[in-house]
């Protein structure tokens, strides 16, 4: 049985082989939602160009820092506290810093069925 709750700061939390993504759903083993924290500098993309091919929405958050996302073509400045949320899992996404240490939270889930695992998560994590 796991521990009724869990506390850990985003600093503890790193992918030993990815350092700036913090895999905060594996991390506490959360099995409602999926969520992650993507840390980037200045210039470099935060959230990589996609679409979601799951088929779930998402949220991202800007928790440090300042992004620009582009979404479906359209560019949103995101500095930090701005939500973005995108319900339609096919439209193109990413994100890229534009001050140091950018800090992103994603969120996602389906609004229709159970969270299950995506496939690159588990291909991550198996990569240590």
């Amino acid at each position: 049985m796991s521990e009724p709750y869990a506390v850990k700061n985003l600093d503890q939390i790193a992918h030993t082989k990815w350092p700036r993504w913090a895999p905060i759903r594996h991390e506490f083993d959360i099995r409602a939602f999926g969520i992650n924290s993507w840390r980037h500098e200045e210039g470099s993309d935060v959230i990589p160009e996609h679409v979601e091919e799951s088929g779930h929405e998402e949220l991202y958050l800007v928790l440090e820092g300042h992004a620009t996302f582009t979404i479906d073509g359209n560019e949103v400045d995101a500095p930090k506290g701005t939500a973005v949320f995108i319900r339609d899992p096919s439209l193109k996404r990413k994100a890229v810093a534009r001050d140091p240490d950018t800090n992103v939270l994603s969120i996602g889930g389906w609004p229709d069925k159970p969270f299950a695992v995506s496939g690159w998560e588990t291909e991550y994590m198996q990569e240590t």
